[in-house]
């Protein structure tokens, strides 16, 4: 029994850590989710998956679609709709979620699952923030405005719009203010 108990601990704080480390990016960017939050989901749906394999093996199913459920809601909290129609919030929801998914895994004994998986999440996350990629996107909108005859413009900061979104200005699925019609 204190095997099994300390199976379930360790697996617990490995989520924890896992899920501290993606949230720490989202405290970084100052977002209204911080890194405890991430952790702490990641290490209730770890706890839940591996105290249900242990203790009750025949629900593991049933607790599974409720951790999902749960933090589905959880999630749908952190997005927001401006006045300006802006959809912020769904990288956070998305990276909760991703984190439950982990947390889900490690929890299940795939420990090792756990941790690629978030690093290809730390990768994601980070990837529109390196400096290759802030070059990259400035040059596009240089080559862009130069095409269209305009003055150059800089790229918008990284927000959290969705790719399907409605702007301001209604154009849907270019994520750009403004430029309607543009390309």
């Amino acid at each position: 029994m204190l095997e099994v108990e300390l199976t379930i601990a360790l697996r617990a704080a490995l989520a924890t850590v896992l899920g501290f480390v993606i949230g720490w990016e989202r405290t970084l960017l100052g977002e209204p989710i911080q890194a405890r939050t991430v952790s702490v989901a990641a290490m209730t749906a770890a706890s839940l998956v591996a105290l249900t394999e242990a203790f009750y093996p025949d629900e593991t199913a049933r607790v599974v679609a409720g951790v999902v459920t749960g933090i589905g809601f959880l999630g749908a909290g952190t997005i927001l709709r401006s006045p300006s129609g802006e959809v912020q919030g769904l990288t956070t929801a998305a990276s909760l979620w991703a984190m439950s998914a982990i947390g889900m895994a490690v929890g299940s004994g795939h420990e090792l699952l756990g941790v690629l998986l978030a690093l290809v999440i730390a990768v994601i996350m980070t990837f529109s923030q390196w400096p290759a990629m802030t070059r990259l996107a400035r040059y596009l909108a240089q080559r862009q405005a130069k095409a269209a005859g305009g003055r150059p413009r800089q790229p918008p900061p990284e927000s959290e719009e969705s790719d399907d979104a409605p702007t301001a200005d209604g154009d849907a699925g270019t994520g750009r203010r403004g430029d309607a019609g543009s390309g």
